[in-house]
């Protein structure tokens, strides 16, 4: 039951950050301002369910890999404090600005710059995300060979 709250809560975090992601790329290159300053607004609005599914992901990871050794958790609890940190210190700080910013109608270089770093290190925790979800899924596939084998 554990490993299926664990999957569910990184696919939604996952899911959440590619939809955030994709949904600046396509506002700024082909959307008027006023769906820009939306797609900001959704964005802290979908920090309400971003945030509880990450944090869900860490407590369930950590209590599924709490015995493991192996190099696939190794490697999941080493990109972990880097998502968490690329998070909390880049990107919910990036989307208060850009919303704030937005909202004001100051699309500056400023905005530009900070929508630069939001969206490089969007795609870096995506990435980072990626591998764990894989490497999540070989770590199960294993568990059940085992268990039926």
């Amino acid at each position: 039951m554990l490993v299926r709250v664990h999957a569910a809560a990184a696919t939604v975090a996952f899911l959440t950050i590619l939809t955030f992601w994709i949904s600046t790329v396509f506002s700024e290159a082909f959307m008027p301002a006023a769906t820009i300053v939306a797609v900001k607004r959704g964005v802290l609005w979908g920090l309400l369910l971003l945030v509880p599914a990450l944090v869900l992901t860490g407590a369930t990871g950590f209590r599924l890999g709490q015995r493991r050794k192996d190099a696939l958790t190794r490697a999941k609890r080493l990109r972990m404090p880097v998502i968490a940190g690329n998070g909390i210190l880049v990107l919910i700080p990036c989307a208060i600005y850009l919303a704030v910013n937005a909202e004001a109608g100051r699309f500056d270089a400023g905005f530009a710059v900070v929508q630069g770093v939001e969206l490089l290190v969007g795609a870096i925790n995506l990435g980072l995300m990626g591998l764990n979800i894989r490497d999540g899924r070989k770590l199960s596939s294993a568990a059940r060979a085992r268990a039926t084998g």
